[in-house]
């Protein structure tokens, strides 16, 4: 007989514990710019925060602990200004590529 899996029993993923390259966190950027969420975006550059310590990435972007969670949360629409210091903290830089017709 099978043993039927509940949902609820399953572990929790969290992308922070991939993160763990800048192979790994420039390939899961992308991946998340190409979907065209800025949510999902917010979110991808909070789990790359927390990968590398949010305390940390909140000092060097100049945004308290609290502001950064609060604007890198799943959902969270945080402004340009945001993103900019946050991924400056972070070594990365956002790339724009012409999309072919």
């Amino acid at each position: 007989m099978t043993k039927k899996i509940r949902p609820t029993d399953l572990p929790v993923f969290d992308a922070a514990e991939y993160l763990d390259s800048e192979e790994a966190v420039a390939e899961y950027l992308t991946a998340m710019i190409e979907e065209g969420d800025p949510a999902m975006l917010a979110a991808a550059l909070g789990d790359i925060a927390r990968a590398r310590g949010m305390s940390e990435i909140a000092k060097a972007s100049g945004l308290t602990r609290e502001a950064l969670y609060k604007a890198l949360r799943p959902n969270a629409q945080p402004r340009f200004d945001t993103v900019s210091r946050v991924c400056a903290a972070l070594g990365v830089r956002l790339v724009a590529q012409a999309v072919p017709h």
